[in-house]
């Protein structure tokens, strides 16, 4: 069940709801997958993507309180899926929001599923 969207969720624009067409299978699909992988090899991240979907968005300081790590490395991770196209980031006057890049993340669902 989510939480109810916090005041953070108005800085994320509305996810793209477009089919994606491109194929699941061949070396673009393959590398595709891959990074999207690499992303998602650290517990962390996939700790962060969870909080996200949880919430509908999120401001750094509230992913903070939710995982036993300092703040610098969380916005390594946060870096690491945000350059994977796996969240969005919004500066939000002195805060950055957070949320889940929902096209991509139906993609990534479409390439594993392709397996």
């Amino acid at each position: 069940m989510k939480t109810p969207p916090t005041q953070a969720a108005a800085c994320c624009p509305a996810p793209d709801e477009r089919a994606d067409l491109r194929p699941v299978e061949g070396d673009l699909a393959d590398e595709e997958l891959a990074t999207l992988a690499k992303a998602l090899g650290h517990p962390a991240r996939v700790k962060i993507l969870r909080i996200l979907i949880r919430r509908d968005a999120c401001v750094c300081g509230e992913i903070v309180d939710e995982l036993p790590l300092a703040q610098s490395t969380v916005s390594q991770h946060l870096k690491v899926l945000k350059d994977a196209g796996l969240i969005r980031g919004e500066i939000d006057g002195p805060r950055t929001c957070y949320c889940i890049e929902n096209r991509t993340l139906r993609r990534l669902r479409a390439l594993v599923g392709g397996i």
